[in-house]
């Protein structure tokens, strides 16, 4: 894997281009929050648990637009930082084969949060691990959460939160979501990395040579469109064409101005 750093962004609106598929508007603009967090993870990971530990009361709830999946979004408010955070529906992907998958893959895409806290059971840590990968390759900060660290622990479990970060390049946390324990520290964090203070390095995939080498050519096809290539995460989307993923190719046939020709030569 190699390494890139990451800079923090502020005031961010919705992308060029809209969603993929859902309609109805922008997901909404952030509430005089100086920090804009999604809340991630794959469903039973305990995030809903993990949300309500950390906004406490201070939530609105309604629905994504287009979409009847329910929206959550709470504040915290620390030291002089208020923190928005946006709870994503629980996903195993971003592949978007479910309606979930697409809103929360829109969500990054479009708004681009500050921040990705991502919820990893850690019981299940592998398949957990897949999502944060991707949201990884999205090129957007990540903070990983090793949520059930207790169910863990009584199955014979031991992670390493330090060597884990190591190896991909992110903090990592853990927390017993279900009886508050580790929130403070995970507040605290969130606090930090919205003032600046957290060292958030990534670790991008490296799919080996020869898939390498096409990414890196359908990149360069990509950038002929240098509006759209300000609207999304490049490196992202030349594997998901390479992948031949609908979603990508419709990205790219409704916003890109050769999108002919950047298709076709993926085929070629």
């Amino acid at each position: 894997m190699s390494e890139h750093r990451h800079r923090r962004r502020r005031k961010h609106g919705p992308g060029k281009g809209g969603g993929w598929h859902l309609r109805g508007g922008s997901f909404g603009e952030r509430r005089n929050a100086d920090y804009r967090i999604a809340l991630a993870g794959n469903p039973n990971a305990g995030k809903t648990s993990l949300f309500n530990a950390i906004t406490g009361q201070h939530q609105h709830i309604g629905n994504y637009p287009g979409v009847t999946v329910e929206k959550k979004v709470g504040y915290v408010v620390r030291d002089g930082v208020t923190i928005e955070i946006v709870d994503l529906p629980g996903t195993y992907s971003l592949s978007a084969y479910s309606i979930e998958e697409v809103v929360a893959r829109d969500f990054v895409l479009n708004e681009k949060p500050d921040l990705i806290v991502d919820i990893l059971d850690s019981t299940n840590l592998e398949r957990n691990l897949y999502l944060l990968l991707q949201f990884q390759e999205l090129g957007i900060p990540v903070l990983g959460v090793l949520n059930m660290t207790d169910e863990a622990e009584a199955q014979g479990i031991d992670i390493s939160s330090d060597q884990l970060g190591t190896i991909l390049g992110i903090p990592f946390v853990k927390t017993v979501g279900n009886r508050g324990k580790g929130v403070e520290d995970l507040i605290n964090l969130l606090v930090d990395a919205a003032r600046g203070k957290l060292e958030l390095i990534g670790r991008q995939v490296n799919y080996g040579r020869d898939l390498e080498n096409y990414r890196a050519k359908t990149v360069k096809d990509l950038t002929s469109d240098s509006d759209f290539a300000d609207t999304i995460n490049l490196d992202w989307l030349a594997i998901k064409l390479l992948e031949d993923d609908e979603n990508a190719i419709a990205k790219v046939k409704q916003g890109h101005q050769n999108a002919d020709d950047v298709l076709k030569a993926i085929t070629e």
